[in-house]
Protein backbone atom coordinates (compact mmCIF):
# COMPACT_ATOMS: atom_id res chain seq x y z
CA UNK A 1 0.00 0.00 0.00
CA UNK A 2 1.34 3.42 -0.95
CA UNK A 3 0.58 6.22 1.47
CA UNK A 4 0.89 9.87 0.62
CA UNK A 5 3.63 11.96 2.17
CA UNK A 6 1.13 14.81 2.26
CA UNK A 7 -0.27 14.72 5.78
CA UNK A 8 -3.86 15.85 6.23
CA UNK A 9 -3.80 17.98 9.35
CA UNK A 10 -6.55 18.74 11.83
CA UNK A 11 -7.06 20.35 15.22
CA UNK A 12 -5.18 17.53 16.92
CA UNK A 13 -2.16 17.37 14.63
CA UNK A 14 -1.23 20.85 13.34
CA UNK A 15 0.84 21.88 16.39
CA UNK A 16 3.06 18.79 16.32
CA UNK A 17 3.41 19.15 12.57
CA UNK A 18 4.61 22.77 12.80
CA UNK A 19 7.03 21.79 15.57
CA UNK A 20 8.95 19.51 13.18
CA UNK A 21 12.35 20.81 12.00
CA UNK A 22 11.30 21.55 8.41
CA UNK A 23 7.78 21.57 7.02
CA UNK A 24 5.78 22.74 4.04
CA UNK A 25 2.23 23.69 4.97
CA UNK A 26 -0.43 24.04 2.30
CA UNK A 27 -3.52 25.96 3.37
CA UNK A 28 -6.75 25.39 1.49
CA UNK A 29 -10.48 24.85 1.82
CA UNK A 30 -12.67 21.87 1.02
CA UNK A 31 -14.60 23.72 -1.70
CA UNK A 32 -11.57 25.22 -3.48
CA UNK A 33 -10.88 23.79 -6.99
CA UNK A 34 -7.42 25.38 -7.11
CA UNK A 35 -6.63 23.77 -3.75
CA UNK A 36 -7.65 20.35 -5.06
CA UNK A 37 -5.49 20.83 -8.16
CA UNK A 38 -2.48 21.89 -6.05
CA UNK A 39 -3.03 18.90 -3.76
CA UNK A 40 -2.98 16.54 -6.76
CA UNK A 41 0.14 18.19 -8.17
CA UNK A 42 1.89 18.05 -4.80
CA UNK A 43 0.95 14.39 -4.27
CA UNK A 44 2.35 13.55 -7.72
CA UNK A 45 5.60 15.34 -6.90
CA UNK A 46 5.93 13.66 -3.50
CA UNK A 47 5.31 10.19 -4.96
CA UNK A 48 8.58 10.45 -6.93
CA UNK A 49 10.61 12.81 -4.74
CA UNK A 50 13.91 11.56 -3.36
CA UNK A 51 15.52 14.90 -2.46
CA UNK A 52 13.19 16.35 0.15
CA UNK A 53 12.60 13.23 2.25
CA UNK A 54 13.48 15.02 5.53
CA UNK A 55 10.79 17.63 4.93
CA UNK A 56 7.27 17.02 6.19
CA UNK A 57 4.44 18.16 3.92
CA UNK A 58 1.00 18.91 5.29
CA UNK A 59 -2.37 20.25 4.21
CA UNK A 60 -4.75 22.14 6.44
CA UNK A 61 -8.26 22.92 5.22
CA UNK A 62 -9.26 26.13 6.94
CA UNK A 63 -13.01 25.47 6.74
CA UNK A 64 -12.79 22.28 8.80
CA UNK A 65 -14.19 22.52 12.34
CA UNK A 66 -11.96 22.88 15.37
CA UNK A 67 -9.26 25.15 13.95
CA UNK A 68 -9.98 28.15 16.17
CA UNK A 69 -6.66 27.83 17.99
CA UNK A 70 -4.73 27.70 14.71
CA UNK A 71 -6.52 30.79 13.44
CA UNK A 72 -6.03 32.63 16.73
CA UNK A 73 -2.29 31.87 16.77
CA UNK A 74 -1.95 32.95 13.13
CA UNK A 75 -3.81 36.28 12.92
CA UNK A 76 -2.31 36.99 9.47
CA UNK A 77 -4.83 34.46 8.12
CA UNK A 78 -7.54 37.12 8.33
CA UNK A 79 -5.73 39.03 5.56
CA UNK A 80 -5.56 35.98 3.30
CA UNK A 81 -8.06 36.42 0.47
CA UNK A 82 -7.09 33.63 -1.92
CA UNK A 83 -6.11 29.98 -1.67
CA UNK A 84 -4.17 27.75 -1.84
CA UNK A 85 -1.41 29.32 0.20
CA UNK A 86 1.87 27.51 0.82
CA UNK A 87 4.36 28.21 3.60
CA UNK A 88 7.84 26.78 4.22
CA UNK A 89 8.73 26.65 7.93
CA UNK A 90 12.22 25.97 9.26
CA UNK A 91 12.60 25.47 13.03
CA UNK A 92 9.08 26.79 13.58
CA UNK A 93 9.68 30.04 11.69
CA UNK A 94 8.04 31.08 8.43
CA UNK A 95 10.82 31.34 5.86
CA UNK A 96 9.02 31.46 2.50
CA UNK A 97 5.40 31.67 1.45
CA UNK A 98 3.44 32.01 -1.75
CA UNK A 99 -0.06 32.14 -3.11
CA UNK A 100 -1.19 29.45 -5.52
CA UNK A 101 0.53 26.25 -6.50
CA UNK A 102 3.37 25.13 -8.69
CA UNK A 103 6.06 22.57 -8.01
CA UNK A 104 8.76 24.73 -9.61
CA UNK A 105 7.83 27.63 -7.34
CA UNK A 106 7.84 25.37 -4.29
CA UNK A 107 11.19 23.75 -5.09
CA UNK A 108 12.75 27.14 -5.82
CA UNK A 109 11.70 28.41 -2.40
CA UNK A 110 12.77 25.24 -0.60
CA UNK A 111 16.20 25.43 -2.22
CA UNK A 112 16.65 28.93 -0.83
CA UNK A 113 15.95 28.07 2.80
CA UNK A 114 16.41 24.32 3.36
CA UNK A 115 19.72 22.54 3.53
CA UNK A 116 19.23 19.20 1.78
Amino acid sequence: MITSRLEILDRDSWRDFLAAPTVVLMLGKTDCPACRAWTEELNGFLADDQRWTEVRFGKLELDRPGLGAFKKENPWLSELDDLPYTIVYVAGEKKKEFLGGGIDRLVNRMQRVIQS
